[in-house]
């Protein structure tokens, strides 16, 4: 079992290379202690798609999953969705972000995201940031 899935910020700045703290504790990982989600690898499609140099997104983006393997949205993701959806069921927006909060329950995986603050509200989430500096 994976021990964290990336965001797709996470996954941004593993691409771009910045900021720095990301990559050091990227780096501390061993092999299958990370993951990135279906729901974000599609995100990050998307980014390819739009950007102004796709071929180069698309290079930094086949480098990035030959590192990281891509974790399926299984029967055990969709069913976590249920009750992330239902605590969460007056915010008609962030649809992305509780699919992949459900993948990351699923897996009891801790979420890496910048965004703390935006997974707070979804139940049984373990978050952590790399992009900060540890205390």
């Amino acid at each position: 079992m994976p021990r964290y899935m990336l965001d797709t910020n996470m996954c941004i700045y593993l691409m771009k290379n910045q900021p720095e703290p990301v990559a050091r504790r990227f780096a501390e990982c061993y092999v299958g202690d990370v993951v990135i989600s279906a729901v974000t690898y599609a995100e990050l499609e998307y980014g390819v798609s739009v950007a102004d140099d796709p071929e180069k997104e698309r290079s930094h983006l086949a480098a990035l999953v030959e590192d990281i393997p891509v974790a399926p949205f299984d029967r055990a993701a969709g069913r976590a969705y249920g009750p992330i959806r239902q605590a969460t069921r007056e915010s008609r927006k962030d649809h992305l972000d509780k699919l992949i909060a459900a993948h990351a329950v699923s897996l009891d995986a801790v979420l890496v995201t910048n965004n703390l603050k935006d997974f707070a509200k979804y139940p049984g989430l373990k978050t952590e940031n790399w992009a900060v500096e540890p205390p």
